[in-house]
């Protein structure tokens, strides 16, 4: 049977919800958790979302410097990408946000949830 506690000392669930609300958690589980494959799974899965949160936030700034170079172009067209990057802003935020909140509940109910291709490269790592 897994161990209930963590290698930090706090019941499994808790150490879970951490990794996902102060991700240095996450980073330190990752080099001191060897036994516990619940924490390790939800430390993996915490750090692999934070760099994709990452990648889409340097990916709306290299379009928002495009959209910036642009406006000396055409007004029109850097109008509608500024706008179409604004609105991605929202979403990519919006969206790591749920998603820490979504899995940070589910970690302290005590379940495994994956989320799409992260999950399964985080159970990967876990393993």
């Amino acid at each position: 049977m897994e161990n209930n506690k963590s290698a930090l000392g706090l019941d499994q669930n808790i150490n879970a919800l951490l990794c996902y609300i102060i991700g240095i958690i996450a980073l330190i589980n990752v080099f001191i958790e060897k036994d516990n494959k619940f924490v390790r799974f939800h430390s993996f899965q915490s750090l692999l979302l934070f760099a994709v949160y990452i990648v889409g936030v340097v990916l709306l700034v290299i379009l928002g410097a495009i959209a910036a170079i642009m406006a000396n172009v055409s007004g029109a067209l850097a109008a509608i990408i500024g706008i179409v990057v604004v609105i991605m802003w929202f979403v990519v935020i919006f969206g790591f946000l749920g998603a820490i909140i979504y899995c940070a509940i589910k970690a302290y109910g005590g379940n495994k949830f994956k989320l799409p291709v992260i999950g399964n490269l985080a159970e990967k790592f876990a393993a």
